[in-house]
């Protein structure tokens, strides 16, 4: 017992000596009070001095202090240091930090500003504490920088593949110095200090460069924050009790979210959305300001967030508009309006279902007249109404078989079991259409061509929810060839796993998405088979699982479409995964968790396995965990985003997507999924069982003779 109390006195002893010695630290600034680095020193305990002229700071600071030269007006504005600072500051051995400054004996001498894109921080210097490692990656969001002419530079800039390390090293690119160290001065080409308003990550090795930098300016190696500042949290941290409401509060907020991002186009922004939509091409643009309306859902919902995050810690919008989308938030608001007893997010739920049809292009033109091949088929977005995913569509056929059970409005049966068919009628002969599909190619073939064709294509991620689609439609109405072709596809499918399984950006993915069908095959004809099949991808799936309820990512071997980066010159250019290689600690919530969630639970249900349950109360936990908290930035208050470092419990990831990175939301694939999937489990019910009474078969013969001319 006398040992134990001693030993919390001296913790409590260090922590008094530590917080003393930090407060007796001559440390001072040219700045404003609302700096990043002045709020972190000043929750740390320090006692700062503000002056508005550094010369006058030189003059009055007492030998051996810390200033501070900061830049008020980044990045617009670049901040003048004369030389006789520098001077003054030498004679009385002062250690001085400047930053985005010009003008510096001869090492910034042109005052151009350029502006990073996919450029990183690069460790390029050994020493900079125990934490930080030569080729450590820091993320600088929408760095402006000076460039400089320095030899051995702290940390240089630039475009790198790897998940938190350079993994190709730097000799085969153009590095920029970033901060570097010269005669009792240290000099940063950017605002380092804006580490929190920029949203910089990851946490961890910010806080480990600013304690070095700290403790060079003060001549101290053992100093440490006791905490950091952030804008942009996780709702909860990884080991905190969970509130008895947090489930349902996560719903709360996660369909609050469509509201706050301002994601519902109003007619009097509709200018606005077409403008930064444009030809779909690239659909980017500024966020939509908080001042503005939002829509009732009449004209639909953007798709989200970009994953670039500007210098003052916005984030950038994606302006396009696409059928899934539509049918999946469709979801997510019935879900939540039935939990929360919401009859605002009912309707707004219904009017999405409208716009597909009727406010649309999706089912326009060819894809409205019964007697053409494309007819029933839902087009890729309002830009590329003649493409065809048929993954997009059964995303967004079950979002709206889901809605109808939810509000109880059973608006678009016919549209659902017509759109389900049209997809069934230009699959293989062994049930597969093979990723994308354009409008003019079946015009010109005809639908036949693709009913009689034989292709296989064991890709769980474009095929296999199309499946499930045709699992619950035959479940409905009895139509043999429904379950034939998916038996068929699912049959092959599972023959070729692993090792000849088409992958998009990991097996992980394939796995989340193959579970679906499966577990309604079970529903259909539970056998021995069809489980061993099931619990074959389920098991495997959760060996990567971890205690927080996160699953690992994983990438595959084989027929991989997006694997690592292979060089730094490809970093960026195309679709990649989150992670450089396994064992990379990161969860993937557009294309795996958001996915595996809504399937593991349906495999629950139908199987009643115990260990599938606890997977998916273990994954519930770890969504409710990561939730986006902001006061700042409500429109990312209460998302998901793509990417999060369990390790780190950090919204932390490779970056290398062109498409979707890791800073990315979708207020369909991501949002609806997870949504309405934690409303399914508040209610201990799946969407089989929430879904089986519905009038689908009275539209069904009629939809068979359109389709297959009464076959």
């Amino acid at each position: 017992m006398y040992k134990i109390y001693n030993y919390f006195v001296g913790l409590l002893l260090v922590g008094f000596c530590l917080g003393a010695r930090a407060q007796q630290l001559q440390v001072a600034y040219c700045g404003k009070m609302s700096n990043d680095l002045v709020q972190q020193l000043t929750s740390e305990g320090f006692k700062l001095r503000q002056f508005s002229d550094p010369l006058k700071a030189v003059a009055a600071l007492p030998k051996g202090s810390a200033l501070f030269l900061l830049a008020d007006n980044y990045p617009h504005g670049i901040n003048a240091v004369k030389g006789s600072v520098i001077n003054a500051a030498r004679r009385k051995k002062l250690r001085v930090y400047i930053e985005y400054a010009y003008s510096l004996e001869g090492w910034i001498s042109d005052d151009s500003v350029h502006v990073a894109k996919l450029e990183r921080g690069i460790v390029s210097a050994p020493g900079l504490g125990k934490v930080l490692k030569p080729m450590d990656l820091l993320g600088i969001n929408d760095c402006h920088y000076l460039r400089a002419k320095v030899d051995s530079p702290l940390l240089v800039l630039g475009k790198v593949a790897g998940f938190d390390r350079a993994e190709y090293g730097i000799s085969d690119i153009e590095t920029f110095p970033l901060l570097f160290e010269k005669q009792n001065i240290m000099i940063a080409t950017t605002k380092l200090s804006n580490f929190k308003t920029g949203r910089y990550g990851p946490a961890d090795s910010w806080k480990a460069l600013w304690e070095y930098i700290m403790g060079w300016m003060t001549n101290r190696s053992d100093l440490h924050f006791n905490h950091w500042l952030f804008d942009v949290t996780p709702s909860y941290t990884a080991t905190e009790a969970l509130p008895v409401q947090s489930r349902r509060n996560s719903v709360n907020k996660g369909v609050q979210w469509f509201y706050n991002g301002r994601f519902f186009v109003d007619s009097s922004w509709k200018d606005l959305w077409m403008k930064y939509q444009g030809d779909g091409t690239a659909p980017f643009g500024p966020p939509v300001p908080q001042t503005f309306p939002n829509g009732d859902g009449s004209l639909g919902i953007l798709e989200g967030h970009a994953s670039t995050i500007y210098w003052d810690g916005t984030e950038q919008y994606r302006y396009w508009i696409r059928d899934d989308v539509q049918g999946e938030v469709s979801f997510a608001l019935a879900a939540a309006g039935k939990l929360l007893n919401n009859p605002n997010y009912t309707a707004a739920a219904r009017k999405l279902g409208k716009f597909i049809f009727q406010g649309s292009n999706f089912r326009a033109g060819p894809r409205a007249d019964k007697n053409s091949p494309v007819y029933g088929l839902l087009g890729w977005s309002v830009t590329h109404p003649y493409v065809f995913y048929n993954d997009d569509n059964a995303r967004s056929i079950l979002g709206l078989i889901g809605s109808a059970a939810f509000s109880g409005a059973h608006d678009w049966d016919r549209e659902i079991v017509e759109n389900i068919l049209s997809n069934l009628r230009t699959s293989s002969k062994q049930g597969f259409q093979g990723g994308r599909l354009e409008e003019p190619d079946i015009l010109k073939n005809g639908w036949q061509y693709y009913w009689n064709r034989d292709l296989v294509n064991p890709h769980p991620h474009f095929e296999s929810w199309m499946w499930a689609c045709y699992l619950w439609l035959y479940d409905k109405t009895g139509y043999a060839p429904l379950l034939e072709k998916t038996k068929t596809a699912i049959r092959l499918t599972m023959e070729a796993y692993p090792d000849k399984w088409n992958w998009t950006n990991g097996i992980q993915q394939e796995r989340a998405r193959m579970i679906l069908p499966l577990a309604w095959l079970v529903r259909i004809e539970d056998t021995p088979l069809h489980r061993q099949w099931l619990d074959m991808v389920v098991t495997k799936l959760l060996e990567n699982q971890q205690s927080s309820g996160a699953i690992r990512e994983e990438l595959g071997g084989g027929s991989g479409m997006f694997g690592s980066t292979k060089s730094n010159k490809e970093y960026g250019l195309h679709e990649a995964p989150l992670i450089f290689e396994n064992g990379d600690e990161v969860a993937d919530m557009l294309y795996t968790s958001n996915f595996a969630f809504f399937s593991l639970n349906e495999a629950a249900h139908a199987t009643g396995n115990v260990q599938y349950t606890e997977a998916v109360q273990r994954l519930s936990d770890f969504l409710t965990r990561i939730q986006v908290k902001s006061s700042k930035h409500k429109d990312v208050d209460g998302a998901w985003f793509r990417a999060f470092d369990y390790r780190r419990w950090d919204y932390w990831a490779s970056n290398a997507d062109a498409g979707w990175g890791a800073w990315s939301t979708l207020t369909g694939w991501i949002q609806s999924w997870i949504v309405a999937t934690q409303v399914l489990l508040e209610q201990r019910q799946s969407y089989w069982e929430l879904t089986k009474q519905t009038d689908v078969d009275k539209h069904m013969q009629e939809a068979v003779d359109i389709m297959f001319g009464g076959k």
